[in-house]
């Protein structure tokens, strides 16, 4: 199989804050049937003024993506048709991020940042496919919003047997307070690590074990002042070490991509510079010890939301002003037909290889080779 690739403050809080919609990009519009683009397919999926910012399959059919209007929505047939299970008015559906067809989590931005947001709670749980949810206790201690979630499915040795156990973190958020909420067990307990001493915000989280992750932030709340950033724990969260600072105003680390089982990743760098053409990723060798930064475009118009790679050397970014990739690891990009504004990527292995979905003002996914599905 082939495929190709075609070719002030406050102010700056609004643009931030505000929908996509709001910003110069179309309401979506469902299509007729899913149309396909060099390898990209763009499902049909419920009319949204703006961007949906995360999808989460747990095989090639079933998957689910949410919407700053509280909805969840719901595929068993891998995109093909959508079905919303779920409808919680006042709630930005910011994060998704389920452990298999049944159990999965559900974050929300919180207050005080997007208009008409009133619900106070970071974190859902569901036990029945996204129908209902119940909110995560984590006692008295929490966090203000979530704008990624991290599933980890681990194994330990308990009395001479692998006993499966699964790590999740959720994390935020955009504008601060950060915060990140862990459970080791699957989400039956939790601790809450005050992230405000390390970072003023957070956008992405990602751990390779129960004790080695990543957070990709941004130095300060405000964006004016917020330089990209990216820290490293060796220890669950109790300890921080910086390993990337941009050096530049007006960054953050959007999101990130490591494919499974690699030491290679990349994360892009969201700039809010107006004067500033030169569309940044950076790329880590070594599960993100060190990082460098890779040129990807000169275009002020594709300021990047996520992220993408199915290889260390194969992979995608959404920017608003449409897709790119790249087939060398970075050394080199094209633009990719890809909706404006994907804001999450997932890999799924399949059968044949790997599936990529993205989603954004648009719902996509694209089947390329790889390693078989074990």
């Amino acid at each position: 199989m082939t495929f190709r690739f075609t070719g002030g403050v406050a102010a700056l809080t609004l643009a931030l804050a505000a929908p996509l919609a709001a910003q110069g990009t179309p309401p979506s519009a469902p299509a007729a049937a899913p149309a396909a683009t060099d390898g990209w397919r763009t499902f049909t999926t419920e009319a949204y003024r703006g961007k949906r910012d995360s999808v989460s399959f747990v095989d090639p059919d079933h998957g689910w993506y949410g919407t700053g209007a509280g909805d969840l929505f719901a595929t068993t047939d891998g995109g093909a048709t959508w079905a919303k299970v779920a409808s919680r008015p006042g709630t930005f559906v910011r994060a998704v991020g389920f452990i298999d067809r049944q159990n999965g989590f559900i974050g929300n931005i919180g207050t005080d940042y997007y208009p008409g947001v009133t619900d106070t709670t970071p974190l859902y749980r569901t036990r029945d496919g996204g129908k209902t949810w119940e909110a995560v206790d984590t006692g008295a201690a929490t966090i203000k919003g979530v704008c990624a979630i991290d599933i980890l499915h681990v194994k330990r040795i308990y009395q001479g047997t692998l006993v499966p156990r699964t790590v999740i973190h959720a994390a935020g958020r955009v504008g601060g307070p950060t915060g990140i909420l862990r459970s080791v067990d699957g989400g039956d307990t939790w601790s809450v690590i005050d992230m405000a001493p390390h970072a003023g915000m957070i956008l992405d989280v990602k751990f390779f074990d129960e004790m080695t992750g990543l957070v990709f932030a941004a130095t300060h709340a405000d964006p004016a002042q917020a330089e990209g950033l990216v820290l490293r724990t060796e220890d669950g969260g109790k300890t921080w070490k910086e390993v990337y600072r941009s050096g530049r105003k007006l960054e953050l680390i959007w999101k990130a991509s490591f494919p499974e089982g690699s030491e290679t990743g990349y994360a892009t760098v969201q700039s809010y510079d107006p004067a500033r053409a030169t569309q940044l990723v950076i790329r880590s060798d070594d599960r993100g010890q060190t990082w460098r930064e890779i040129e990807m475009a000169q275009d002020a118009t594709a300021r990047q939301f996520g992220i993408g790679f199915v290889s260390k050397d194969v992979g995608f970014v959404g920017t608003a002003a449409g897709g790119f990739a790249t087939k060398d690891g970075g050394k080199t990009w094209e633009r990719a037909p890809i909706a404006r504004a994907a804001n999450k990527f997932q890999a799924v292995p399949t059968e044949k290889g790997v599936r990529l979905y993205a989603i954004g003002t648009e719902v996509q996914a694209i089947d390329l080779p790889g390693p078989a599905k074990r």
